[in-house]
C-alpha cells in the first residue's frame, strides 16, 4: 500500500496550484549527496516514519458483499496506518523554494480527504477514504532535527505530511452460503409416548412446551410436568 500512497501523493502534487509547472517529485533521502546531484526544482517528499494509528484498530470481522448484496466473505478489519512525510523543496534560492512550500500547502490544505474512487485499484477496493493532514502538530517521537542529523544534511523549511491509510488483515474466510428455507425441529417423547409431530421454525417456548419430563413423585409413582 505504501507505493501507492506514494503515486496519490505524486498525482497531487502535480496538480493544483502546481499545475503544468513542470516541478519534479522525488522520494529519495535529501541527503547532501543526493542534493549535489539535482540539476533542476525539485520537490522532495521522504517517508521518515510509519506506524499504527493504534485508535483506529478493531476486533471482529467485516462481511464482504458482491454485487447481489450476499455475504460472500469475511475478513478481519483493516488496520491503520500513519504514513509521515518530510516535504521539501529544493531551487537555487531560498525565496523560490518558500515560493513551491507555499504552492504545496495551497495544493494540499483542501484535500484533507481523498474518497476511494480517487485512490489506486488495490487501496480503493477496501472502499475507505484517506485523510492527509499538512502542517499539523508533530506528534512522533522524533524531531526535525534528529531526522536532519540522521540525513547529514542542513535544517531546511519542510512541511509535515501524515497520510493515514488502511492496510488488509488477511486472510479472507469464505462465508457459507445465505439460508434460504427455514428450520426444521423434530421432538420425540419419553419412552411410551406417542411421537410428535414436526413442524418448521418452531418457536423457543413452543418446543419447550412440547416437551414430556418425568419424575418421581412421593408416592413412587411418575408424574408428568
Amino acid at each position: 500500500m505504501i507505493h501507492e500512497v506514494d503515486e496519490v501523493l505524486k498525482s497531487l502534487l502535480k496538480s493544483g496550484a502546481l499545475t503544468d509547472s513542470g516541478i519534479d517529485v522525488a522520494f529519495e533521502a535529501p541527503t547532501r549527496d543526493w542534493a549535489a546531484r539535482r540539476n533542476a526544482p525539485v520537490i522532495n517528499t521522504y517517508l521518515y516514519d510509519i506506524r499504527e494509528d493504534v485508535g483506529r484498530r478493531h476486533r471482529g470481522q467485516m462481511s464482504v458483499r458482491d454485487e447481489n448484496d450476499v455475504v460472500v466473505k469475511r475478513r478481519r478489519p483493516p488496520r491503520w496506518f500513519r504514513l509521515s512525510y518530510l516535504v521539501t523543496a529544493w531551487t537555487k534560492t531560498p525565496q523560490d523554494e518558500h515560493r513551491l512550500l507555499s504552492a504545496v500547502l495551497a495544493t494540499l490544505l483542501p484535500r484533507e480527504t481523498l474518497p476511494p474512487s480517487e485512490l489506486p485499484d488495490a487501496l480503493g477496493a477496501l472502499g475507505l477514504s484517506v485523510t492527509v493532514a499538512v502542517a499539523g502538530t508533530q506528534s512522533e517521537a522524533r524531531s526535525f532535527a534528529e531526522i536532519w542529523s540522521a540525513l547529514g544534511g542542513e535544517l531546511k523549511p519542510s512541511l509535515d505530511l501524515v497520510v493515514t491509510v488502511p492496510f488488509p488483515a488477511f486472510p479472507e474466510y469464505d462465508a457459507g452460503p445465505p439460508v434460504t428455507e427455514g428450520a426444521t425441529v423434530r421432538v420425540g417423547g419419553m419412552e411410551g409416548d406417542p411421537p410428535m409431530s414436526e413442524g418448521r421454525s418452531h418457536r423457543p417456548h413452543q418446543v419447550l412446551a412440547a416437551r414430556t419430563v418425568r419424575g418421581a413423585a412421593p408416592d413412587g409413582r411418575t408424574k408428568r410436568q
